[in-house]
């Protein structure tokens, strides 16, 4: 694909990353709740941070590992992100967050319907994969919205903070059935 895809849904709209969504990114990640429920959101979330972040979404486009869609309203402003990273084997795993002020609006449900639509249809994946951390059902509960279900719980799969933390996996196949 030489050109990143643009996505619309019904109140969405899916499109590449820009530097200049970054001040806003910083400002929806300064919140220390983000860390707190994400394997890989550092707090205090800085400049740099985004500026490392854009640069590694733009690496995975160009090398085909993966798409960071910036998740933007209608308006065109972002209010955060999902993305579909490679794995290898047809399969690719699924990321997102959401400024917290968009919260409980279905916004990532929306999106993540989409994006799975994109990575059966566009990218000819056979499983999309996702993971989240106990503590925070409310993502478990996204995924299930999305047609994903809990495959498995991996025992301390994850380390955050010197911290080792079990975390469900969720998937959904190309084939349902």
């Amino acid at each position: 694909m030489k050109e990143f895809p643009r996505i619309e849904t019904e109140r969405l709209i899916l499109s590449q990353l820009k530097e200049e969504d970054l001040p806003l990114v910083v400002e929806y990640l300064q919140s220390k709740i983000f860390s707190d429920l994400t394997s890989n959101i550092p707090s205090p979330y800085t400049e740099d941070d985004a500026q490392f972040w854009l640069k590694n979404s733009q690496q995975a486009f160009e090398n085909g590992s993966g798409f960071t869609f910036a998740i933007r309203n209608q308006d065109d402003q972002i209010i955060g992100a999902i993305g579909l990273h490679d794995r290898g084997d047809d399969k690719a795993e699924l990321g997102y967050w959401l400024g917290a002020s968009f919260w409980n609006k279905g916004y990532i449900t929306e999106a993540g319907k989409a994006i799975i639509d994109f990575g059966f249809n566009e990218l000819n994946l056979n499983k999309i994969y996702a993971t989240h951390l106990l503590h925070n059902p409310a993502s478990g509960k996204v995924l299930e919205k999305i047609g994903m279900e809990k495959e498995a719980l991996l025992k301390q799969h994850l380390k955050k903070n010197g911290e080792y933390f079990d975390i469900p996996m969720y998937s959904v196949f190309r084939n349902r059935n």
